[in-house]
């Protein structure tokens, strides 16, 4: 029957037949899925992991069969031998091995799987290295037969290392060194068909130098260097068809010399020196059509000289030295006629001198020093109309000297030394009507003296040391009104000296050493109103020392060493009440003083263990190395202190962690400190890379029954212990 009624009623059949068939796909789906998620695949011997995790089980477990499923990888993952679902098999051009798959490759993933050519043969690299089951030589490859690893690394082909060519015959370098095979000559190299190693080296072609040292005068240097193959003469060159060798050598072009020695005052200089071919005369040279030999070297310009050995007084040295062809008299010249060697040499103009010996007192000097001709007196020369000749040289000026070895006491000096003739008494002078000679020498003034050899202690000093006739005491002197003498000495006033031999500890010192009358105790002194000898003595200050050795524990060091009066405390010191010498000695506050841990047992290290206390050169402070454990909690949430693990407070060192006490065998602790990755000062032993897979679940590794701390039982891996 083919009704509509029949085939409505055959397509509600199709609808429900479909529906019960999908009902049951995904009842079962379901039901696999349960019992996958509650199955320790652990339990048969094979993990699941990596890809093995998203399979079907029936991929493996086909008709239902689980036993004598393989657990080789080759079992499933082979060419032509696949089961159900074993969908990655060893390609055709796998490269040949009995090795296991898992040697390579990993349940992650198949891809980059790494060969370890660690038990490879030497020489045997093209066995899988042939092109075809795996990468061999490029076709650009330099043609050998040597094996790979002789040149290349089983880490990398790149950067292979250097061939060796030690083996390489002397002359067969283009046989590989040809442009196709490998590198050859560029394109700017010099033409020659020499052998490469004729100049190269087999470990560099930089630096390659042409043997010159058989080349000679005869050799064609222009043959290479001709600005083609090698450099040649530059532009600026002098011409010549000579060759190179005749001026340069062979190892360098710099400081050619053309050889001179042949030239004489006959040779034609200008033909190369005429300022196009060679340096030719300066614009300011003097005028001559002369040879340059006549008068310059063959090896050198500097230094050219005029051979004036033959010029007389009767020789017209202006002829040359007129100020335009050499130079002439300058204009502040004595006006005169005469010849310029009548005053000068023909070698130098410098130090003409006007032969004065014939001159007299007779002669009159002022015919030339005049001020117009010569130097003539200055306007403070003591009024006179004596020739010049009475009283200076006729050589120098400078020296004048008046006769003064017939002047004596009687003689009055200042009739000319008035201040206004000569030099009189300064104003500062003691005031005494007495004659000069009477103090100063009739030769100079200098170094004037009293003779005070008669004066003694009864002497009045004052009496002309009275800061008005001469220099009395300074404003800053000890008040005294004893006499100069009592201290000083009638030569001298530097060095005197207060005789404090008599001076003991019952002295006042501060009577004089108060700051006003003498240096009193500076700010930053210690207070104290002991007389200053019960520290310093009385010749010195420095050097003064307190006598600390009555000094006890109950003594209160901060009332002096408070940073005011003396130094205190640095600011990194560790915060402490205690007195100093709790820690210090009386004596010294140098770095060592030691913390007696005994008496803070039951305080908390990190209180001063923090690195804020660590001052310059003292390192018994220190903090926590950057690289220690994480600080834990307690159970109870509080933090661990140090000596919860170190056990001295002497020494850091014979750290012990009590794995057994609260503090480290609860669950979740292990992997506080011995995490993947993680080292703390190098003693905490890592979970390894290769670890088993459950290092993913979130369980610790004590409570997980593999790893057990230190003293427990019943572990079914080893102990980190």
């Amino acid at each position: 029957m083919n009704t509509p009624s029949s085939r409505a009623l055959t397509v509600v059949l199709v609808r429900w037949l479909c529906a019960i068939v999908l009902l049951m796909a995904a009842t079962g789906a379901f039901a696999q899925s349960a019992a996958r998620s509650s199955f320790d695949h652990v339990k048969t011997g094979f993990a699941l992991s990596g890809a093995h995790t998203s399979v079907a089980c029936e991929s493996c477990h086909v008709r239902g069969v689980f036993k004598g499923t393989p657990r080789d990888c080759a079992s499933c993952h082979v060419s032509g031998a696949r089961l159900a679902g074993a969908n990655i098999v060893m390609p055709m051009r796998h490269i040949a091995t009995t090795q296991a798959c898992d040697s390579c490759h990993n349940s992650q993933s198949f891809v980059g799987a790494k060969f370890s050519h660690a038990s490879v043969a030497p020489g045997s690299c093209a066995t899988c290295h042939n092109g075809m089951t795996t990468s061999g030589k490029p076709a650009t490859h330099i043609p050998t037969q040597a094996s790979c690893d002789t040149c290349h690394r089983t880490s990398a082909w790149l950067p292979a290392t250097k061939f060796d060519h030690a083996s390489v015959a002397p002359g067969t370098c283009a046989s590989c060194h040809n442009g196709s095979r490998a590198t050859g000559k560029p394109a700017n190299h010099i033409a020659t068909a020499a052998s490469c190693d004729s100049c190269h080296t087999t470990a560099r072609f930089t630096g390659a130098r042409v043997d010159h040292g058989t080349f000679t005068a005869a050799t064609n240097c222009a043959s290479c260097h001709n600005g083609s193959q090698a450099s040649g003469k530059p532009t600026s060159h002098v011409p010549t068809t000579a060759n190179c060798a005749t001026c340069h050598s062979t190892t360098r072009w710099t400081g050619a010399k053309v050889d001179h020695s042949t030239f004489t005052a006959a040779t034609n200089c200008a033909s190369c020196h005429n300022g196009t071919q060679a340096s030719g005369k300066p614009t300011t040279h003097v005028a001559t059509t002369a040879n340059c030999v006549n008068c310059h070297s063959t090896t050198r310009w500097t230094g050219a000289k005029v051979d004036h050995s033959t010029f007389t007084a009767a020789t017209n040295c202006a002829s040359c030295h007129n100020g335009a062809q050499a130079s002439g008299k300058p204009t502040s010249h004595v006006p005169t006629t005469a010849n310029c060697v009548t005053c000068h040499t023909t070698t130098r103009w410098t130090g003409a001198r006007v032969d004065h010996s014939t001159f007299t007192a007779a002669t009159n000097c002022t015919t030339c020093h005049n001020g117009a001709q010569a130097s003539g007196k200055p306007t403070m020369h003591v009024p006179t109309t004596a020739n010049c000749v009475t009283c200076h040289t006729t050589t120098r000026w400078t020296g004048a000297r008046v006769d003064h070895s017939t002047f004596n006491l009687a003689t009055n000096c200042a009739s000319c030394h008035n201040g206004s003739l000569a030099s009189g008494k300064p104003t500062v002078h003691v005031p005494t009507t007495a004659n000069c000679v009477t103090c100063h020498t009739t030769t100079r003034w200098t170094g004037a003296r009293v003779d005070h050899s008669t004066f003694n202690v009864a002497t009045n000093c004052a009496s002309c040391h009275n800061g008005s006739l001469a220099s009395g005491k300074p404003t800053m002197h000890v008040p005294t009104t004893a006499n100069c003498v009592t201290c000083h000495t009638t030569t001298r006033w530097t060095g005197a000296r207060v005789d404090h031999s008599t001076f003991n500890v019952a002295t006042n010192c501060s009577s004089c050493h108060n700051g006003s009358l003498a240096t009193g105790k500076p700010a930053t002194h210690i207070l104290t109103t002991a007389n200053c000898a019960a520290c310093h003595s009385t010749t010195r200050w420095t050097g003064a020392r307190v006598d600390h050795t009555t000094f006890t524990a109950a003594t209160n060091c901060t009332t002096c060493h408070n940073g005011s009066q003396a130094t205190g405390k640095p600011a990194t010191h560790i915060p402490v009440t205690a007195n100093c010498i709790s820690c210090h000695g009386t004596n010294s506050f140098s770095v060592g003083a030691r913390m007696d841990h005994n008496v803070v047992i039951t305080a908390t290290c990190k209180s001063c263990h923090s690195g804020a206390y660590v001052s310059q050169g003292n390192t018994g402070a220190l903090a926590k190395p950057v690289n220690h454990i994480p600080e834990l909690q307690l159970l109870n949430g509080a933090a661990m202190d140090c000596k919860s693990c170190h056990n001295g407070t002497s020494s850091w060192t014979s750290v012990a962690m009590n794995h057994n006490s609260s503090l480290g065998g609860g669950a979740g602790w292990c992997k506080a400190c011995h995490a993947t990755g993680t080292a703390y000062l190098g003693n905490m032993e890592k979970k390894a890379l290769n670890h088993d897979s459950r290092n993913t679940l979130a369980t610790d590794c004590s409570s997980s029954g593999c790893h057990r701390p230190l003293g427990n039982k019943g572990s079914t891996y080893r102990n980190w212990n």
